[in-house]
């Protein structure tokens, strides 16, 4: 994913700077005057529903699916009923299946402001592009292929742009402002989500929320306000998340001791620690209990703690992190992930992957403090936007005048502020705006205690680390009776597991079994 579509979804959110404008005083209006033309909004044109559907078919476990494709818009309207947007889906539903009794999944990416050609083209729909991942997939022509892991099998799928991403925008008197923030973003999935249910005579069939990164911030209060509005969901599929978004302000630890399992799993990927074990997760799972024991009291001693303690910490977080004892005490045990991904194989000349470890990168300048790019989202952005602009014109049949739009680059407008229903959690505060979302997916199973979430993770991600989403999750105080809701799955891959193609095996196979459970 480009940074400016996906910059949101790494653990320490960047300061928004704020500028200091300075405007002449407001002039009041005479009363009845007409409001300066500068002032006055041109009304956008609201687009006609008009689906597109082409039939198709796709073996799956040795047995033919035939299957509808739908690209399409639906109109979502405001508190006041008025149209104020239009928002894009391609739905891929099975032919002869009983709507009403037909699990049907909701998909999206995150960003805040991207589109969701990403899980489209990669992870569960009938069709799948082939990339060369971990290494820049070449090309073109880029080869899209039958996906013998989708999900249409056991659900109906519906990929859903965000509001001013892919073909969505916004409509009538609606501006970016309506849709570019937490709770404004929060409010058209819902409307969405309950209009496509409406249209489509599915409300009584089994749901689930499938979301990526900022998609699982997003599913995690939409969870809760679906519940609240009436719709009953079954399950919430979460794949590298974000919860929580105070995480990392100055004077907090957590950080650190969050990353450095992560780092764990890079080090034992590129061999930088002796005697490497066989099994990646026992590995990871010693960098835990390092990680939240020693480690983490070292960082809460903070200066105070004693010469021979940090000498030995240093060495425990070089064995695990493949970086040298004197590197990480020049450090002061705080690790950063840019340092790391430009540290640790500093001296090959190459720097890793954010969203995914494993990819490589080589930069101008090998003595620099940053890597100069994200080698994970270079290596496969061109492939997967080149993928579903083909794809939607050849196969889906859709046309449309606007242009596709990948990103809505809408991250410096955002607006952090969220307002949970059950009143707690809500936005950090501060220097470090952003939502905390893991209270609002609480209130949702304890409204609804049959609803389950799955928890997918990859080791070598780093821009949502595996063992922050198993602190947020394990924090919600939920009763113990409600525990056993949530589950968690752990994958060879990065932020996009789907990239490596034994790991979308297994979280295929992984999410089929948890559909089957959380219908019945």
């Amino acid at each position: 994913m480009n940074p400016s579509r996906r910059l949101a979804d790494c653990l320490f959110v960047a300061l928004i700077a704020l500028s200091l404008i300075r405007t002449a005083p407001a002039q009041t209006p005479a009363p009845g005057a007409e409001p300066p033309k500068e002032a006055q909004k041109e009304s956008t044109p609201v687009p006609p529903e008009k689906p597109v559907a082409t039939h198709h078919e796709i073996t799956l476990g040795g047995k033919v699916l035939k299957y509808t494709a739908t690209a399409g818009n639906l109109i979502i309207r405001d508190e006041d009923d008025k149209p104020y947007g239009s928002m894009f889906y391609v739905a891929y539903t099975l032919d002869g299946a009983e709507p009403g009794t037909r699990p049907v999944s909701f998909l999206y990416n995150g960003g805040p402001g991207a589109a969701t050609l990403w899980l489209h083209m990669g992870s569960f729909s009938p069709v799948r592009i082939v990339t060369d991942s971990p290494n820049p997939t070449a090309g073109p022509p880029f080869k899209l292929v039958p996906n013998e892991y989708s999900l249409l099998d056991k659900s109906d799928l519906v990929f859903i742009d965000a509001p001013l991403t892919g073909y969505s925008r916004a409509v009538g008197k609606a501006t970016a402002k309506d849709f570019t923030g937490v709770d404004q973003d929060l409010h058209a999935f819902d409307r969405f989500i309950i209009r496509y249910l409406t249209v489509n005579q599915r409300w009584n069939s089994p749901k689930f929320l499938i979301g990526e990164s900022y998609g699982t911030t997003r599913s995690a209060a939409l969870a809760d306000m679906l519940g609240n509005d009436g719709v009953q969901l079954n399950g919430v599929v979460l794949i590298s998340s974000i919860l929580n978004y105070a995480v990392g302000a100055p004077g907090l630890d957590n950080l650190y001791i969050f990353n450095l399992p992560s780092y764990a799993a890079a080090a034992w990927y590129y061999n930088k620690i002796p005697n490497k074990p066989a099994d990646v997760a026992a590995w990871v799972q010693q960098a835990r209990e390092f990680a939240a024991g020693p480690y983490a009291q070292a960082l809460f001693a903070g200066d105070s703690l004693p010469a021979a303690q940090l000498d030995e910490v240093a060495k425990q977080v070089s064995h695990f992190t493949g970086l040298s004892a004197d590197y990480v005490k020049e450090a002061n045990l705080r690790i950063s992930p840019v340092r790391f991904r430009k540290e640790v194989l500093r001296d090959d000349r190459k720097t890793l992957g954010r969203y995914d470890m494993r990819f490589e990168g080589v930069d101008v300048d090998a003595a620099g403090e940053m890597p100069g790019y994200d080698a994970s989202d270079t290596g496969i952005a061109g492939a997967f936007v080149a993928a579903f602009e083909d794809y939607s014109e050849r196969e889906l049949k859709y046309e449309s005048t606007d242009a596709y739009r990948p990103s809505a680059n809408s991250i410096g407008q955002w607006d952090w502020k969220h307002k949970p229903l059950s009143g707690r959690g809500g936005s950090g505060g501060g220097r470090w705006p952003g939502p905390y979302v893991a209270d609002d997916l609480a209130d949702a199973i304890r409204k609804n205690p049959h609803l389950h979430v799955f928890s997918a993770n990859g080791y070598f991600d780093l821009a949502t680390p595996f063992f922050a989403t198993e602190y947020d999750l394990d924090h919600m105080n939920l009763e113990p009776a409600l525990r056993g809701n949530v589950e968690f799955g752990y994958y060879p891959s990065g932020h996009m597991i789907y990239l490596n193609v034994e790991a979308l095996h297994k979280l295929r196979d992984d999410l089929a079994g948890f559909i089957t459970r959380a219908e019945k």
